[in-house]
């Protein structure tokens, strides 16, 4: 059945807290019902938590908006229950090709090899993502979500966070141990604290057009330096589900957003780049402009900021919702064992460090691409122009051309959770780094590992591994499972070869032979107890 995720609205309904004689208590309140709050409020509800979700709108994003989601992004989403939904509906791409002017660059491959579950792309508009996140939400009955209720007012103290809710029947208050603002780019609750994110505003303008057509295009990111039906700016082209194509034309920052809105001004640019007897209609158009910044920190005691309310980064290179769900994947594991009093409260702070991280390098290859695709002077150009004509002939200067390095997860190489290696491997499977997936039969490595510590081992059986708080999964991997040495390969195994994987399914501790005392201690520093 399908079902137009733009049109749903969904009903304020009276809550029991509004009548409640005391203020209602609940362990942790997610802000906003976006791709990252969902994804929050999914990972902390699977691992057993009550969870509220409050969003002061009744209904779920409007325009395709983030449409680019990378395997890694595509791997929570499986451990989240909704994967399958996601690559069946998305248009899946691992290629891209870069055109200067009239002629073909070079084109690249951003998965060329064989051996995961998932491509290295899928394109998908945002309302699907969020109808398919609020499906599975829904599903979960310790999910409770509340629409039409704005968080007016919070007090943010030592035992907890007093939020004052307003709704159209009068404000109410509860209180939570710890708030999850995940309330978009104008985040109300970082106004509410007088906080602020800081950076650099970018003076060019682009023009999203939203196509409906038939066309012969392949399902591959195209983009255009200089084009002659876009002279002196450039162009992106993406394939959409249900025969919509995203076009982003560069306008210059002298462009008047509300003109170029208006169909007569977009068609005209559809037009020149599909040729002249094209038939299209628009779907959806917007004009932005665009900053790189972020938050100090995105821990403020016991409210944590998350996705856009934390940071932004321009939309080239897709780090904006992929960087945002990986937030959600790195806080909900720590914030779920918090409230259980599986680790202490200062393991939160590790979520600051690992995500503040991860944004400073997306701020930088975002800027660093901004600044390859919109040359500030003269000789920027000149210096931009001559790398595209040897990108045609010559391998290294097509590692200088800039399109929009696309999104990577972050690896956590200074993380305070990872215990350092003790012994040589030759493999990338550093601590810190999120783990990779391999073919296991018919399975798939990732899909084994599941959603908690997990000791993954290399060997004819698997080893005995003593009761911790939290629980230690094992995971065993022989040589007749891993048939073709994919994961060995990966993970540089050989038998006796173990590793400790966190939740978010990152790595945090390796050795070449198991020792149920090594793990303990990888565990308790992977928990903020060491």
């Amino acid at each position: 059945m399908h079902i137009d995720y733009q049109l749903l609205r969904f009903e304020y309904q009276r809550s029991p807290d509004q009548s409640a004689a005391q203020v209602a208590h609940h362990p942790v309140v997610v802000v906003g019902a976006g791709p990252v709050g969902l994804a929050t409020a999914i990972d902390l509800a699977q691992s057993g938590l009550r969870v509220l979700l409050l969003d002061d709108d009744r209904c779920l994003s409007h325009g395709s908006r983030a449409i680019c989601f990378a395997k890694r992004t595509l791997e929570i989403f499986d451990r989240l229950g909704c994967g399958d939904r996601m690559v069946e509906k998305g248009v899946t791409w691992n290629l891209g090709r870069v055109f200067h002017r009239d002629e073909p660059v070079y084109s690249f491959d951003l998965l060329p090899e064989g051996g995961h579950h998932r491509p290295a792309f899928i394109n998908l508009q945002q309302y699907y993502v969020e109808g398919f996140l609020l499906d599975r939400a829904r599903s979960l009955p310790n999910i409770e979500i509340r629409w039409g209720n704005k968080v007016a007012a919070l007090d943010a103290r030592e035992d907890g966070v007093e939020l004052t809710v307003e709704t159209p029947e009068g404000d109410y208050r509860i209180l939570a141990d710890y708030v999850v603002a995940a309330d978009g780019a104008r985040s109300p609750i970082r106004r509410a604290m007088g906080l602020e994110s800081k950076g650099r505003t970018f003076r060019d303008r682009f023009l999203i057009a939203d196509v409906r057509m038939k066309a012969d295009f392949p399902a591959e990111r195209w983009f255009w330096f200089d084009p002659p039906f876009h002279p002196n700016q450039s162009v992106l082209l993406h394939s959409q589900p249900d025969g919509v194509w995203r076009i982003d034309f560069q306008l210059g920052w002298d462009a008047d957003p509300e003109e170029e809105k208006r169909p007569e001004r977009v068609i005209p640019r559809v037009r020149a780049l599909l040729g002249r007897d094209a038939e299209f209609e628009l779907e959806w158009v917007s004009v932005y402009t665009f900053s790189c910044l972020r938050m100090e920190r995105f821990r403020h005691g016991r409210v944590i900021f998350a996705g856009d309310a934390a940071h932004g980064v321009s939309p080239f290179g897709a780090r904006g919702a992929n960087s945002g769900i990986q937030d959600a994947e790195n806080l909900a594991w720590k914030l779920a064992l918090v409230l259980r009093g599986a680790a202490p409260d200062s393991l939160l702070d590790s979520y600051d460090a690992e995500r503040v991280a991860a944004a400073d390098e997306n701020i930088l290859n975002s800027t660093r691409s901004t600044d390859f695709i919109t040359p500030k002077n003269e000789s920027s150009r000149a210096f931009r122009d001559a790398v595209l004509e040897l990108a045609k002939d010559c391998a290294f200067a097509r590692r200088m051309v800039n399109s929009g390095r696309l999104s990577l997860p972050s690896t956590y190489r200074a993380s305070p959770l990872n215990t350092p290696d003790s012994d040589v491997f030759d493999a990338p499977m550093v601590p810190g780094a999120p783990a990779l997936d391999a073919p296991l039969g018919d399975d798939w490595l990732l899909r084994r590992l599941g959603g908690g510590f997990t000791l993954l081992h290399f060997g004819a059986s698997a080893p005995t591994m003593p009761e911790t708080v939290p629980a230690i999964r094992v995971v065993n991997l022989s040589t007749e499972e891993d048939a073709g040495g994919v994961a060995a390969a990966r993970y540089d195994a050989r038998p006796g070869t173990t590793y400790l994987l966190r939740p978010d399914q990152h790595v945090c501790a390796r050795w070449r032979r198991f020792d149920p005392q090594d793990v303990r201690a990888a565990l308790d520093r992977a928990t903020g107890r060491a």
